[in-house]
């Protein structure tokens, strides 16, 4: 394919599925720039337009002109993300800050800004649908709180913040991949696995094998790594070196980013008091749920009050049992509560993984949807992903309907070139693109385990329950863009307020592990038998086990985030080190270990999209406890009940107040001591 028409999206949306070979990453500086030349000049013409504005001729305008740009920017995205290369690196700090341009050449036209204003105005003049009402008052406020009242000084300095913050967040996230990718805890004395379960130390030897260090095992920072290692080495040492290391990734060395956080930190005020806030708290939480500062740190101390007491006695459980006393650290507490774990319910992950192999897994979370929605999940071997690891599944409305619902993208496995974690992202959102509606291409990326070789005999990925809930909560937010009938993509799917996007996915974590829910999936890898259901019992026994301790360590994500972005300035001797210990010592129970940091590692705030926003977790803890309980009143899989949230919630996106939208599917406004209550913590 040509150029030109890799931007055309009729042609390229004629394709059943993603076009992913004809995306070359050498090319996607050249097809931005294009993009945005089309964009640009679409956006020209609407403010050249003599006729008086209207929504039609202004704000569908605005909404449709950057489509070839969205598909292509979320293309480069999703690439730079999950296969990740030297030229997409390369090419990131060149096309990261022609992105941040665009959107303010946008929101600083004074042109287009007049036309949006003179709509808005008449707004109570207009028949306007609910969707138009809320892109047109979005939108205007997009204006506003962008700049597009600012001096043309004001408006100059705003751009090169915004150029600043793109580069050097792209650069943290780099340092951040780089870092996981080069640790090795490298281990050649087979007395140093003890304790290790044979699948850990099978997928060690792999990965010494790949960096051709075979005979060996290594251990690295990617999660599937870290986390049993943690949990199962009986080595303190050994586990002491795997924590620090994860623990203080990129504070120092060559990978450092405590310049950045301080820069980014820097930038984002300044921002904020260009567009005349005091802070960058208030500026992101002026369109949250929450709305300001206050409300948040107030709800996180409300948790905080109940989760202390709760965390400070899961300690103390923790010191008796492990013998260790007050020379109880960091490095020990997922070694010696698994082994408390284990004591008080006979159950432990290694336990539960036979029952949770990864493609039952999946299986079991389509047919809860499927329960759930009236959707069906069938896997596509014709189409391909972007990776050869990625499947391709369609999605239909279920029964004698079957039409469309979308196409969703798996992609489980951990490997070079992609960032650690999971996410849900989109290529293509359900909605219009102009005159013409199509539905969405959504992808679920992963971290999972992989099958690994014992002798001659292959084991399957099997999960912990850790791993079984990332997948049911990285689908509810696919779910969330998949069954979007939104007409307007930029208020439909995921497109919510921060504080609401998380109530679909932490919302659908309920059913892996409810009895209901996990009698569905959780079933023997190799005889097929059911688990039994003294396992699934203890499953939702040990629930709570260490819930206040768990809680504190969200808190502790929370406060950082609101510590960093609630500055009103930056003091000059400042350091990441000494200003952390500060921000989250209230939620800390056991002492600091000099030389660690969250904040330098801390992507979803410093290179995501979670700054003043980390909160939201505990937020849409609140909002999915509350709903759940409406579940439960009437049998979880209850078919009305079902119906309500996917209309009011999945269906509607962030097309109303979602407070609104919450009240009318549960008819009252949410609980908030729900997820006290559910946690033990009251």
């Amino acid at each position: 394919m040509k150029l030109n028409q890799k931007l055309d999206l009729s042609l390229v949306f004629a394709n059943e599925s993603v076009p992913f070979q004809d995306y070359k990453d050498e090319e996607f500086e050249s097809l931005v720039d294009e993009a945005i030349r089309v964009a640009k000049d679409r956006l020209e013409i609407i403010c050249k337009n003599s006729a008086e504005p209207t929504f039609q001729n202004t704000l569908e305008g605005i909404e449709f002109a950057s489509n070839e740009l969205d598909f292509v920017a979320r293309l480069f995205s999703n690439f730079l993300s999950a296969k990740t290369s030297e030229v997409l690196q390369k090419s990131a700090p060149l096309i990261l800050p022609k992105l941040a341009g665009f959107s303010n050449d946008v929101f600083l036209n004074p042109e287009l800004f007049v036309r949006v204003k003179k709509v808005f105005q008449k707004r109570s003049e207009m028949q306007l649908t609910i969707e138009q009402s809320r892109i047109l008052e979005l939108t205007y406020q997009s204006f506003v709180r962008n700049g597009a009242e600012l001096t043309e000084e004001k408006k100059k300095r705003l751009r090169e913040i915004d150029e600043k913050i793109s580069i050097i967040g792209q650069e943290f996230s780099d340092r951040a991949l780089k870092e996981t990718q080069e640790f090795e805890l490298v281990l050649d004395d087979s007395r140093q696995l003890k304790g290790l379960p044979d699948s850990v130390i099978a997928a060690a030897s792999e990965a010494a094998k790949k960096r051709g260090k075979p005979g060996k095992w290594v251990f690295t920072l990617d999660f599937p790594s870290v986390r049993p290692f943690l949990q199962y080495a009986q080595d303190r040492e050994l586990r002491k070196k795997l924590w620090f290391a994860q623990s203080s990734k990129c504070l120092s060395g060559a990978n450092s980013n405590a310049a950045a956080v301080i820069s980014i930190a820097s930038l984002r005020l300044d921002r904020a008091k260009l567009l005349g806030f005091e802070n960058h708290a208030d500026f992101v939480l002026k369109e949250r749920m929450a709305s300001s500062a206050t409300t948040v740190l107030s709800f996180l101390d409300k948790i905080l009050n109940a989760a202390l007491p709760a965390g400070k006695k899961d300690v103390e459980e923790l010191q008796q049992f492990s013998g260790l006393g007050q020379d109880l650290k960091p490095w020990d507490i997922s070694f010696y509560s698994e082994k408390l774990r284990m004591e008080k319910y006979s159950i432990d992950d290694e336990v539960l993984k036979p029952y949770f192999e990864i493609n039952q897994v999946w299986k079991g979370a389509f047919e809860i949807a499927s329960k759930l929605y009236g959707i069906d999940f069938k896997k596509r071997n014709d189409l391909k992903g972007y990776h050869p690891e990625v499947e391709v599944f369609e999605v239909r409305k279920r029964g004698s309907d079957s039409r469309h619902v979308g196409h969703l993208y798996v992609d489980n496995h951990p490997r070079e070139g992609k960032r650690a974690g999971a996410w849900m992202t989109s290529y293509r959102e359900a909605g219009a693109y102009g005159e013409t509606g199509y539905r969405p291409w959504v992808s679920v990326v992963c971290n999972m385990t992989r099958p690994t070789q014992a002798g001659e005999k292959e084991i399957p990925a099997l999960l912990a329950l850790d791993s079984v809930r990332t997948i049911f909560h990285e689908l509810g937010h696919a779910l969330h863009g998949l069954l979007s009938q939104c007409h307007y993509r930029s208020v439909g799917g995921t497109n919510v307020f921060w504080d609401f996007v998380e109530l679909p996915s932490q919302f659908n974590e309920n059913f892996a592990k409810s009895p209901e829910g996990l009698r569905l999936f959780a079933k023997h890898f190799e005889t097929g038998e059911p688990m039994p259901e003294v396992l699934i019992s203890k499953i939702v026994e040990s629930s709570r086990f260490q819930a206040g301790l768990q809680t504190l360590r969200q808190l502790s994500f929370g406060f950082l985030d609101m510590a960093w972005h609630t500055l009103n300035q930056i003091p000059g001797d400042i350091g990441v080190e000494s200003f952390e210990a500060a921000a989250i010592s209230k939620a800390q129970i056991l002492d600091r270990v000099s030389g660690t940091s969250i904040s330098s590692g801390f992507s979803h705030i410093f290179s995501g999209g979670y700054s003043s926003g980390y909160y939201s977790y505990k937020w849409a803890e609140v909002l999915e406890a509350d709903a759940f309980d409406f579940f439960k009143e009437n049998g979880i899989f209850d078919e009305k009940t079902a119906a309500a949230f996917r209309t009011e919630i999945l269906e509607k996106g962030g097309s109303e107040d979602p407070m609104l939208l919450y009240r009318r599917f549960r008819g009252k406004n949410p609980d908030p001591e729900a997820l006290l209550k559910r946690d033990g913590l009251l």
